[in-house]
């Protein structure tokens, strides 16, 4: 097994084809964690691509669509059979759309609710009994600068990804007595394909890799008393 500050641990990364939660997997696998990772197609690439192919049997890719009870579900149990329970769980998973309020269809808020929001939860809600029999464990929500600060054409995003800080904040309290840390990261302009789509023309502040590196921080050296916190990783 691979040494670095988490060798012998488990960790579940959702979204983990592309972007930021394919940086925060490939990071996690590198600093020795046995990786599951989900996106809901896994033919156009994954993290474990971005590893040493000697490295790549200890990980798991599987295809799921966390917006789906069904398919979460049967991730989770696939998870515990190939890895075991996981000591990290990062929710990354989600999507954008750019609509103004006065267009947007009702399904593509609901979608943009399910995709960002529904989904932290359902993934949580599944992988909690397994956290809580580990007695520890460290939960890591991603949220967005749009969940801070309110972003022209993106209100079905921005109500989103407030709602996963709320959610971050309630569980912190609820799970603390559990040694479950549950913490949010708001990144900025980060340079991914979503970014492309919510705000064309935009210039990217940072690339995945430097918030994947907060993730690490959080998952690996933040101390257990930091628990309920939003990083926000802009200026």
């Amino acid at each position: 097994m691979s040494a670095g500050k988490l060798a012998g641990k488990v960790a579940v990364v959702t979204g983990a084809s592309r972007g930021i939660g394919r940086a925060i997997a490939a990071l996690l696998a590198s600093e020795g964690a046995a990786v599951a990772g989900c996106a809901r197609r896994v033919s156009d690439g994954h993290f474990v691509d971005d590893l040493d192919p000697a490295e790549r049997a200890r990980h798991l890719v599987a295809a799921c669509d966390v917006r789906r009870r069904e398919e979460v579900i049967r991730f989770r149990d696939l998870v515990l059979a190939r890895v075991g329970a996981p000591d990290i769980l990062v929710n990354n998973a989600g999507s954008v759309v750019r609509a103004s309020i006065e267009t947007m269809s009702e399904e593509t808020w609901d979608d943009m609710l399910a995709a960002n929001l529904t989904s932290t939860f359902l993934v949580i809600q599944a992988f909690l009994p397994a956290l809580r029999g580990r007695g520890r464990g460290r939960i890591i929500n991603m949220a967005s600068i749009a969940g801070r600060r309110g972003t022209p054409l993106l209100g079905g995003y921005c109500a989103a990804k407030s709602g996963v800080v709320g959610l971050t904040q309630a569980l912190a309290k609820e799970l603390r007595p559990n040694g479950i840390a549950v913490n949010v990261i708001c990144p900025g302009s980060v340079d991914t394909e979503m970014l492309a789509i919510g705000q064309p023309g935009a210039k990217p502040d940072m690339t995945p890799a430097e918030i994947a590196r907060v993730a690490l921080f959080m998952a690996a050296d933040a101390p257990a008393a930091m628990t309920g916190q939003c990083v926000d990783v802009f200026g």
